[in-house]
């Protein structure tokens, strides 16, 4: 992030989210970013992404939903406060299984505008129990009301400052499949991937879409990691300590480290506090102070 440029904190809660990662990513990036096209194939709340806003950029999310956030944010972002405020005004427990169920009806969805299609799902993340997002296996949004105090809906302040920085530098927003999200990436790529975390108990949320995150895909993501790395370009993995991910990388051309998380969502409090996590690179630099390998 260059000096003097406004802090953007993310505009969602989200399971998975890397604020409490932050320092430790910053530690290992390359030594200068500047350059260098930046890819997000999983983007999340994009705490990495807002942390370091580069100016060019193609972050990704294969859930619709979330994707049309982005592009309201960008484009219509006073629509969508708006929107937002009327929420706030109207919120309670009856007031959020309305808007809730409203993907139960498809074809009164499909009506929906993007604008209007952003406010619900900001809405239901603001006052959904924990800040989950999670459907089922029709792809109905199925978390329950949250009972929050007072719970801050719109901000309208941190919405505005996004949408100036989406619209000054160059982002490309996609909603696609991640290998989608990097076919473009060269050499002068770094691509952050922080995709579903392998949970072999199921014990990790991953519930973002119906069909899920498991093994066949984890796989699949490491071999399209390995063809940027083929293709020059840099990358770097978080997901859980466990001995398939480090087997899954146990390669010469990875470089994997050690870190601690605090987690607060999850399907199983007991995945929640403290765990253990790694940051996968395909590039190694000198050791740092801070760093365990």
């Amino acid at each position: 992030m260059a000096e003097n440029t406004p802090r953007i904190k993310p505009y969602l809660k989200w399971a998975g989210g890397k604020r409490q990662l932050l320092s430790e990513i910053k530690k290992i990036l390359p030594r200068d970013m500047r350059g260098y096209t930046y890819y997000e194939p999983f983007v999340g709340a994009g705490a990495v992404f807002f942390e370091l806003q580069p100016p060019k950029a193609v972050i990704n999310d294969f859930n619709t939903q979330l994707m049309a956030t982005y592009t309201a944010i960008k484009e219509n972002v006073e629509e969508l406060i708006a929107l937002l405020k009327e929420y706030q005004d109207k919120n309670g427990e009856q007031f959020f299984y309305e808007i809730r169920n409203m993907d139960r009806d498809a074809e009164t969805f499909k009506t929906l505008t993007g604008v209007e299609k952003a406010a619900r799902l900001i809405f239901l993340n603001k006052t959904c129990y924990n800040g989950l997002y999670r459907v089922n296996s029709r792809g109905f949004f199925n978390v329950p009301y949250g009972k929050h105090t007072n719970p801050t809906i719109c901000d309208d302040g941190a919405l505005r400052r996004i949408s100036r920085y989406l619209n000054a530098a160059d982002i490309d927003i996609l909603n696609a499949d991640f290998e989608c999200a990097v076919l473009s990436a060269g050499s002068d790529a770094f691509i952050y991937f922080d995709p579903p975390y392998y949970s072999p108990d199921n014990s990790n949320f991953t519930g973002y879409q119906a069909d899920g995150f498991g093994e066949r895909e984890q796989e699949r993501l490491r071999d399209i990691i390995v063809r940027m790395t083929n293709r020059g370009a840099k990358c770097l993995l978080s997901n859980s300590d466990t001995g398939y991910i480090r087997g899954l990388y146990d390669a010469d051309i990875f470089d994997i480290i050690s870190v601690q998380a605090k987690r607060r969502i999850n399907s199983d409090s007991s995945g929640r506090g403290t765990v253990s996590e790694v940051l996968i690179r395909n590039w190694k630099d000198p050791p740092r102070a801070g760093i365990n390998t």
